[in-house]
């Protein structure tokens, strides 16, 4: 009986000892697996945005689009096809200005709604490339952007609009934006690449 009692006590403190240091583990901690998205920066759509704002705008766009690649991590190409204001495939209204630096590798989304992820391919291309974080540029900040970076929610991704990088209609809107959805800016991006390129 004696032993039997040591025995339950013994087993009762290995119990007790594992629970604890299981408490006491820090939760494993993801890495970043970045994937820039690019959203209906089309020659259609391009000449609504006002111009300094375009400007600045597709100069930070033409940037992160560089330092995603130097960091090996995709680049999306998102498209809204929209055949009454000409924006169809085959049509110059539909592509990017020839300046955007995209490869024709670059994966391609084709969209019908202001959701880059409603009714196409994109999460299962980002699944397949390992993605679990998409930072947001391109227009419209108050539409396809903003429906884009829900829709990323929705598919459990972390998003990020980025600061001066998306353009809408009303500058005072797009600031709102940024404002609302704490958007990174492009040296936080930086930074967050590159510490997660020496784990």
């Amino acid at each position: 009986m004696k032993k039997t009692i040591i025995i339950l006590v013994l087993f009762a403190m290995f119990i007790q000892m594992n629970l604890s240091a299981q408490v006491n583990k820090e939760p494993a901690k993801t890495q970043l697996k970045a994937a820039l998205l690019v959203i209906d920066i089309q020659n259609a759509y391009l000449p609504m945005m006002p111009e300094r704002e375009k400007e600045v705008a597709m100069y930070y766009i033409e940037n992160l689009i560089s330092l995603f690649r130097s960091h090996n991590c995709p680049v999306i190409r998102i498209y809204q096809l929209d055949k009454a204001s000409g924006a169809e495939p085959g049509n110059e209204l539909f592509e990017y200005p020839a300046t955007v630096p995209v490869k024709t590798d670059d994966p391609k989304i084709i969209k019908t709604y202001g959701d880059g992820f409603n009714k196409t391919d994109l999460d299962k291309v980002l699944k397949e490339k390992g993605c679990n974080t998409v930072f947001l540029c391109g227009l419209s900040a108050v539409g396809c952007v903003l429906s884009t970076w829900i829709g990323a929610q929705n598919h459990d991704y972390n998003a990020y609009m980025i600061k001066n990088a998306i353009m809408s209609p009303n500058s005072e809107y797009t600031k709102q934006v940024e404002d609302m959805f704490d958007a990174v800016t492009y040296d936080i991006i930086k930074l967050l690449l590159e510490t997660s390129d020496n784990k």
